[in-house]
């Protein structure tokens, strides 16, 4: 059985500044961050893994090799293109407030209606399109990482990890949103033998990090 430990990076400026951050646009993690970090780390000391995989943006692949450290495991750490966010098109880098009035519909549906969400006049990427590039990185991450209790982490992104991991567990494309979106520096589990069917053993959990932060 392998578990996949999927941790959404750190938060960042613009998450402070609530914009839209996807594929291809990124800013600083905040000071804050590298501390949650640390005690996600201290938190998951205790687990080995046999692997970590991370997105190679920045501010996930910061998340990731701050991570290692902190667990102070000689972990290979593999960096991988399909683990990214969702291509925002023209959304990338714009406050919510002035998408919401810019793209209604458009922010609208991907927000609370993926099923209807069609971002081809934005030039972004959609919920199927996402599932499939980042669903088949999972599938074999979870391939290529076999045995008896296997621990593996994974590092990305929030929207990303949100749709994928719920589609994994078989929820509808209309529902995705439905069991609320993932915290920075969140740790969710799914439990898997050979990346065929997955169990959800844990949901967005911060229990580690200090409530002054």
């Amino acid at each position: 059985m392998t578990n996949l430990y999927f941790v959404r990076h750190g938060k960042t400026e613009w998450n402070l500044e609530a914009r839209y951050q996807g594929a291809h646009g990124d800013s600083p993690l905040l000071d804050q961050s590298y501390d949650e970090i640390k005690q996600l780390g201290r938190f998951l000391a205790g687990t080995q893994f046999a692997h970590v995989y991370a997105s190679p943006i920045k501010r996930a692949r910061l998340t990731a090799f701050e991570l290692v450290k902190s667990i102070q495991q000689a972990v290979p750490l593999t960096l991988m293109s399909q683990l990214s966010e969702f291509g925002l098109g023209k959304m990338e880098g714009m406050l919510f407030d002035d998408v919401k009035q810019q793209f209604p519909s458009e922010y609208d549906a991907f927000r609370h209606h993926p099923e209807a969400y069609d971002p081809t006049s934005i030039d972004g990427e959609s919920f199927p399109q996402l599932i499939n590039r980042m669903g088949r990185a999972i599938k074999e991450i979870a391939a290529v990482n076999q045995g008896d209790d296997i621990n593996v982490l994974i590092v990305s992104h929030g929207a990303a990890l949100n749709a994928v991991i719920n589609a994994l567990l078989g929820v509808p494309l209309a529902h995705l949103r439905d069991r609320g979106g993932l915290s920075n520096t969140s740790t969710t589990i799914l439990q898997t033998q050979l990346g065929r069917e997955f169990k959800l053993i844990k949901w967005n959990d911060t229990s580690y990090l200090k409530k002054d932060n």
